[in-house]
């Protein structure tokens, strides 16, 4: 069959990576794709907002399968678009992709359903959230409502830092997705992020992983859109897992399918895992970024059948391997990022870093300039994927690719992984 695949970063080329090795897959197209991309299939210059014209595409190219990786165009309605034009879609409707596209929408439903999460209030001025803010004291998590690239979540250890947060989203900073905030109480434990392919009845559990948000070693600086992963997280045991589908996963289903918009697609949930048990943060309706990067190589059966089972309802006759490898992935981000990303800078040497063993290199935000330079074109710019017997083994690996890697304009965590390491030591 003929594929199409929307999105242009690291997670995309991932899932172009695992979709172009299935035997069902005829030919890739990935739109608007990247440089790396270019590289599983072929990248097409198609305005994916333009839901109409994304149709024509794949009716003029045959297209029978559609899967859409960023959330931007889920929460925008692509995939009611594209199957109200007959085509077979992954991902979730627009009212099914609230889970993410609104916090207060997911958090009403956590309420109405009773999911464990955290304690919360929702506002629509800044004078009632700081009022809030001041009752319920510091520290405490201010989040805009609606999608903001990762960069809508303030960790306020102060009322000070609560209520300039307050007053940035209130004030615009955020565009249209701080037109509402979301305010919860701090949980304590340790994160991680939890995927499953749902059909709107059934969920598949995928594997497990830790992201590390914060910009610097040690967890300190601001919060971005993820400066890496590894898999699988040795905090979600299978005693976990099966908290997490029977608390958290299978309420959800059950509640969106009582709401009358059932979820199709994978969710990706956010949790914390407290001394209470899991509790859920919050929830995305895509792969993970840079999560998809660890979970696609690990990954050993084919991609291409789960993600149809999961548009055909049959998702309950899919079983899934996976590797017993541990995978770890380092971002590479571009000087300034995450709050003013120097790009136009030249990278050199990747191919020396894929050549290592157990090295994958995804991009993330690069472009190709028609000398044949690389440039970095956003502020993550490059996923460093290694495989391991341990975290350890994967983290050092990965770490011989970045540094393998010719980019002097481009920085990186040095501690990825850090907590694994440190339990595999502890013994």
């Amino acid at each position: 069959m003929k594929i199409l695949l929307i999105g242009s970063g690291g997670r995309e080329h991932a899932l172009a990576w695992a979709i172009s090795a299935s035997p069902l897959c005829d030919r890739l197209f990935i739109a608007p794709g990247n440089p790396g991309t270019a590289q599983c299939g072929e990248n097409v210059v198609l305005d994916i907002a333009d839901h109409a014209a994304v149709a024509s595409f794949c009716k003029l190219q045959g297209v029978s399968f559609v899967v859409v990786g960023p959330e931007g165009p889920l929460v925008a309605g692509l995939a009611d678009d594209l199957a109200a034009a007959g085509l077979k879609v992954f991902g979730p409707s627009k009212a099914a992709a609230q889970l993410e596209g609104s916090k207060a929408f997911t958090k009403e439903l956590c309420a109405e359903f009773g999911i464990p999460t955290a304690g919360f209030g929702r506002f629509a001025d800044a004078a009632s959230a700081k009022a809030y803010v001041a009752a319920k004291g510091a520290p405490i998590v201010i989040k805009a409502d609606g999608l903001a690239a990762g960069k809508g979540v303030v960790m306020a250890e102060t009322l000070e830092e609560a209520n300039e947060a307050i007053d940035m989203m209130f004030g615009g900073g955020l565009g249209a997705a701080g037109a509402e905030v979301v305010i919860e109480e701090w949980m304590i434990g340790e994160e991680a992020s939890f995927f499953a392919l749902c059909d709107g009845t059934n969920a598949l559990p995928l594997a497990s992983a830790q992201d590390h948000k914060r910009v610097g070693d040690g967890d300190t600086g601001p919060n971005t859109g993820g400066m890496g992963a590894y898999s699988p997280a040795p905090v979600m045991t299978p005693a976990m897992e099966a908290r997490v589908m029977k608390e958290i996963i299978a309420p959800t289903l059950a509640g969106m399918a009582q709401r009358g918009t059932p979820f199709k697609g994978v969710l990706f949930a956010g949790l914390m895992i407290t001394a209470q048990g899991p509790k859920l943060i919050e929830y995305n309706v895509r792969f993970g970024d840079p999560e998809c990067e660890v979970l696609m190589p690990r990954l050993r059966s084919d991609i291409v059948p789960a993600l149809l089972a999961a548009c055909d309802g049959v998702l309950d006759q899919i079983t899934l391997r996976w590797s017993d490898e541990a995978a770890l992935t380092v971002v590479l981000a571009a000087r300034g990022y995450p709050a003013q990303p120097e790009t136009g800078s030249v990278i050199r040497n990747i191919d020396k870093a894929a050549a290592l063993d157990d090295v994958l290199v995804f991009h993330a935000g690069t472009k190709q300039e028609a000398t044949g330079a690389l440039l970095a074109a956003g502020g993550r710019v490059l996923n460093v994927v290694a495989l391991g017997k341990t975290v350890s083994e994967a983290q050092a690996r990965a770490y011989r690719g970045v540094d393998a890697i010719d980019w002097p304009d481009g920085f990186c965590r040095r501690d990825i992984g850090w907590q694994a390491v440190k339990r595999e030591r502890e013994g």
